[in-house]
């Protein structure tokens, strides 16, 4: 009975000893008729309100976020803030037993994408902070499945320092793909870069 007792405890503590895995990671889910422009999460024993999640943007009827909180807390507290400046919240709830906390109807609902003037804009100024002459200019959204044509277009150059105007269309978008080709052939490429929040972007 002893040796069961020791293997019993020492299986404990190597148990405890091992790092839990937070099980409160859950799908936002936004099912009203407005846009939630702000959502902050904080554990239920605490009376201050954590930042807000929703760092890339407000999130749109009939979509959804992943949340994964940085405390281990089963019971939390969600607040949302609407478009037209109202707020709602659930509190107390045991998020360790849900894959997903809804506003709005517990249903699936459909997205209705903002208008197209309503869309952000990923159009911006590149700016050649590179140092070299550029001969060939290539921008496109991360959808996109294409480069499409040359910026620059032929016999043109960008010399280091100036700058010229992207045109992106208003898809939703806001993450584009670039690349470029110096005078001497060489490629260079970036990708997923956020534009919508950037009135310019500097080519190093």
């Amino acid at each position: 009975m002893r040796i069961l007792a020791a293997i019993v405890a020492f299986v404990a503590l190597v148990a405890g000893a091992a790092p839990a895995e937070a099980q409160n990671r859950f799908w936002l889910q936004n099912n009203t008729g407005q846009e939630i422009v702000a959502a902050n999460v904080s554990p239920s024993r605490v009376t201050e309100w954590g930042p807000n999640i929703l760092t890339r943007g407000g999130l749109q009827p009939g979509m959804q976020v992943w949340v994964e909180p940085a405390f281990r807390d089963c019971y939390l507290d969600i607040k949302v803030r609407f478009a037209d400046g109202t707020e709602d919240g659930h509190l107390g709830v045991h998020a360790c037993t849900l894959t997903r906390i809804v506003f709005g109807p517990d249903t699936p609902a459909t997205p209705r994408p903002p208008p197209v003037a309503d869309q952000a804009d990923p159009s911006f100024t590149l700016v050649n902070r590179s140092g070299e002459a550029i001969r060939e200019i290539y921008v496109s959204l991360t959808s996109d499945r294409n480069w499409g044509r040359d910026r620059l277009g032929p016999r043109q150059i960008l010399p280091p320092g100036a700058q010229m105007p992207i045109s992106l269309p208003r898809t939703g978008v806001c993450t584009v793909d670039m690349r470029v080709i110096y005078m001497d052939g060489r490629a260079l490429e970036q990708r997923n870069v956020e534009t919508c929040s950037a009135r310019s972007y500097a080519w190093r």
